[in-house]
């Protein structure tokens, strides 16, 4: 593994190092099979599956205190990120929780977990979260069956073991150019209010600015990117062997 390394002004280009090793490993496998049941019917199945990870092995990094801390044994492009428990009933129930160091807080705000029991939420608090942004599971699967001169073929797709963000300050309402930032119906459906303090919405307390305690990294805004979607679909039809014979001496006269 690599880095770059900032280096003076003056250097026409940025210093690289080698800081670590990583591994990978992985299985590739496809299955074709087609079976004839007489001599009108027909059918076929497809399916391929691939699995790839990868993890670092060794990494340049401080010795730190949490073990959960260091890189070593992580997936390669795993989130970091703080534990999101809930949102903070009310202001009284922040005040008396582990101090979040992201500025101003209060009910309807994200509750981040204190990993370290110190008392404090700080980035000794942030641990690996989700899975690679980079799928680990990549498969698909389809059939055909014929019959006669009638065919149907569809085509699965899907992938697992990936996680993607949301990038919170970029969907937060009203803040920024409104233009681009209304307020989106999950979250005018499903968000903290004083009329309504539930510490498990999908989105905190309404605000004309983004809550730089709201936008952290954390499994809040954390995803499964995992899906299964039907690829395509095709419809089929064959001329009898008659006309196609037909239609063939018909070209060749032609010429």
């Amino acid at each position: 593994m690599n880095r770059t390394v900032p280096v003076e002004s003056g250097f026409s280009a940025p210093i690289r190092a080698n800081v670590g090793e990583a591994e990978g490993s992985g299985v590739d496998l496809s299955l074709n099979y087609k079976q004839s049941f007489n001599n009108s019917l027909w059918a076929s199945v497809m399916a391929n599956f691939t699995y790839a990870t990868s993890k670092y092995t060794k990494y340049e990094e401080p010795k730190y205190a949490e073990a959960y801390r260091s890189v070593i044994g992580r997936y390669i492009n795993q989130y970091t990120g703080y534990i999101a428990e809930r949102l903070f009933v009310d202001d009284q129930e922040a005040a008396n929780s582990p101090y979040q160091n992201f500025g101003v807080y209060g009910g309807g705000d994200i509750k981040y977990l204190d990993v370290n029991r110190d008392g404090k939420i700080t980035a000794a608090d942030q641990v690996p979260i989700g899975y690679p942004t980079t799928p680990e599971i990549i498969y698909g699967f389809g059939f055909s069956v014929g019959y006669k001169g009638l065919d149907i073929s569809a085509f699965f797709q899907g992938l697992a073991h990936e996680s993607f963000m949301i990038n919170g300050g970029d969907t937060w309402p009203f803040a920024g150019n409104t233009s681009n930032n209304q307020l989106l119906k999950v979250y005018a459906d499903s968000h903290w209010s004083e009329a309504n303090q539930d510490v498990y919405a999908l989105f905190p307390r309404l605000s004309t600015t983004a809550n730089i305690n709201d936008i952290q990294s954390s499994t809040w805004w954390l995803r499964n990117g995992a899906f299964l979607r039907l690829k395509n679909v095709e419809l089929g039809y064959s001329l009898p062997d008659k006309l196609q014979k037909e239609y063939t001496l018909q070209d060749s006269g032609s010429m």
